[in-house]
């Protein structure tokens, strides 16, 4: 098993919440991230999905020190980026770079594509010749060089999603967060980004972190894939063997809503439907997050006991589970409730 490149320990990113009438004072906190463990080794991608508000476009951020860490460890190739300040921080991002979800948003519609590709090599004191670093990126992201003189409103949103990526690569990092890199693109375009991502990932040896929602996107371009559930990782484990048995039962209810293309696998599974809605950040349940909504649940421990992330398998990367009783409900020795549980007829 390789050594983690970046290795996340305990983070936690707390946004105040302050009474409305004495702004100083804070009356509580929204746990967007609440205390993560993961780990992404070096040319790998690691693929984060859960609900929408469940923290992973913040965790990124948090990653790069976007947004603000309250505590935890963020280890990027032994330094402890969650510690760093001023210069040092700023050397470090030269190895970290993103890839936002929106494009359009993230590229300045003042600036040519020419100017969005030399400014993080300026910001670096990087020594290039420019026009032959901006044809070269724009060569690597599937762009002619006339590009390089027009700006971004002049792109379809894919071609805007391969500027923000050669902007991402321009400084040959070695990890890359891209978060939801394909979520504003139509479905034709999408699998062309993906690839480009792969392709790049192979050209330049980057490793990944991809955030995203669609199921589907992650088993394509990831090795490894975390779920993320209010603020917390809950399952880790190569792709298609969290894919093939998912043992947390979050992610059982996730695996289940996506539909196969066997016609007769897909008129008698099983389909777990989860009941209620995603509790608020600003007030997480006690014990296991997942409980309220769990058509497994065990009252007492479940109810009390926080369960920790911890090994269930090892293999060319461990499988990582947090739920108190993961192998009864692989075995079958624990079952859901009849009511979470719909079988499907042919139509």
């Amino acid at each position: 098993m390789r050594e983690p490149l970046l290795k996340v320990e305990g983070l936690k990113v707390h946004f105040p919440i302050r009474d409305g009438l004495l702004l100083n004072r804070q009356v509580g906190a929204v746990k967007a991230v609440d205390g993560v463990d993961l780990e992404i080794a070096a040319g790998r991608t690691l693929g984060l999905v859960g609900e929408s508000g469940c923290g992973k476009s913040t965790l990124g951020r948090a990653i790069l020190r976007l947004s603000p860490v309250t505590e935890g460890r963020v280890v990027f190739d032994g330094t402890d980026v969650a510690s760093l300040k001023g210069e040092r921080l700023r050397a470090i991002r030269q190895d970290m770079q993103m890839v936002f979800q929106d494009p359009l948003a993230s590229l300045n519609p003042r600036q040519s594509v020419e100017t969005i590709l030399t400014e993080p090599l300026k910001a670096h004191g990087v020594k290039y010749d420019r026009r032959t670093r901006v044809r070269e990126l724009l060569e690597q992201v599937g762009l002619p060089a006339s590009a390089a003189q027009k700006y971004p409103h002049e792109f379809s949103g894919g071609q805007r999603q391969r500027i923000g990526i050669a902007r991402a690569v321009a400084l040959e990092p070695r990890l890359v967060i891209a978060d939801e890199p394909v979520s504003a693109l139509d479905v034709s375009i999408q699998a062309q980004v993906l690839n480009l991502l792969e392709d790049l990932q192979q050209q330049l040896g980057l490793t990944y972190l991809v955030i995203a929602h669609d199921l589907a996107v992650v088993r394509h371009v990831s090795d490894d894939v975390a779920v993320m559930y209010l603020g917390g990782i809950v399952e880790q484990a190569p792709s298609d063997q969290l894919y093939d048995a998912p043992l947390h039962p979050y992610t059982k209810a996730l695996m289940s809503a996506v539909p196969v293309p066997d016609p007769h696998v897909e008129a008698s599974r099983e389909r777990i439907l989860l009941r209620g809605d995603l509790p608020s950040p600003a007030a997480p349940p006690s014990g296991c997050r997942f409980h309220t909504r769990c058509p497994f649940r065990q009252a007492e421990r479940c109810d009390t006991e926080r369960p920790l992330l911890r090994v269930v398998s090892q293999g060319e990367a461990s499988h990582r589970v947090a739920c108190h009783y993961a192998e009864e409900i692989a075995s079958g020795v624990i079952r859901p409730r009849g009511d979470a549980v719909v079988e499907s007829t042919p139509a």
